[in-house]
């Protein structure tokens, strides 16, 4: 018997999901959708399976984008925004098709 976390999440399983019906995201959006459709999650759960899911293959760093505003920080702020990788294994699931379609997204 192994020891340690399994490498499967079902929060990761989940965020591939809608990376599969979106394309492309940043961590902010995939969480705004994955709170309307699947159970509770912390941010900083999210920003955790984003990384280890780029290190498994499950997710790829798409490319950074930079976004002009009025932020609390400063007038600029940048996003990275993700893919699925290769490891990436989508089902297909209907409720995160239903709610990208209904959303326009």
């Amino acid at each position: 018997m192994k020891r340690g976390r399994p490498v499967q999440s079902e929060i990761r399983q989940n965020m591939i999901e809608i990376l599969f019906f979106v394309h492309e995201a940043y961590g902010y959006q995939i969480y705004k959708i994955y709170k309307n459709i699947f159970p509770a999650v912390t941010l900083r759960s999210m920003y955790y399976h984003l990384k280890k899911g780029v290190e498994t293959g499950e997710f790829k760093k798409v490319g950074i984008r930079k976004d002009e505003g009025e932020y609390s920080w400063g007038p600029s702020t940048e996003r990275i925004v993700y893919g699925l990788g290769d490891q990436a294994k989508p089902t297909g699931d209907a409720r995160v098709e239903e709610y990208v379609r209904e959303n326009n997204i």
